[in-house]
């Protein structure tokens, strides 16, 4: 096995510092010595992504507008939280409810997976809940235009290789979901 070394930091500094977007630029010594003076990354909250099941066997799904792809697009309930004030659960519990109405009474970690590590600092947290409840209104951001879809479990697979589903971390999380129902039967 290799004997692979992390890169030493040297400086580094916030080239773009707001509440929607902070990028930092790193000034990095490699292992080989190397010094690379413009590497940057960009700063991003972690992620609660919620796979949750109705007790009809549906999967509950969000549809909205994503303005980086500039698409519509089919995805599981998650949002950005900030460790220092709300744990993952609490915050996939709180977006599961704002942006679908359906509440769990039990939820359960399955993964945290880096986003993008190459670039980005975030990671995301992978939940299960199992027979969620429609409870409430949804409540959204601003930002927030959301179709709540619910999904026989039968058919989420096939959503994915027809490409209707998309994004990485929900297919992750209906990956390691799925096979966390299938290890329970």
């Amino acid at each position: 096995m290799k004997n692979l070394t992390k890169w030493k930091l040297l400086r580094s500094r916030f080239v773009l510092n707001n509440k929607w977007c902070q990028v930092r630029q790193d000034e990095i010594e490699l292992p080989s010595g190397q010094i690379i003076d413009d590497f940057f990354v960009h700063v991003r909250p972690n992620i609660a992504l919620v796979f949750a099941t109705t007790e009809q066997q549906e999967l509950v799904f969000v549809r909205q507008y994503r303005h980086g792809a500039g698409e519509i697009l089919l995805e599981l309930p998650a949002g950005a939280f900030n460790p220092a004030e709300e744990s993952g659960q609490s915050a996939a519990i709180r977006e599961l409810a704002e942006e679908t109405g359906y509440v769990a009474e039990e939820i359960l970690e399955l993964a945290t997976l880096y986003d993008n590590p190459v670039k980005d600092t975030n990671s995301i947290y992978l939940y299960f809940a199992k027979n969620v409840k429609l409870a409430s209104e949804i409540q959204l951001d601003i930002t927030e235009d959301i179709e709540v879809v619910l999904v026989p479990l039968a058919e989420v697979l096939l959503k994915i290789s027809n490409r209707e589903i998309c994004v990485a971390g929900s297919i992750a999380a209906i990956f390691l979901g799925l096979d966390f129902l299938n290890k329970q039967q």
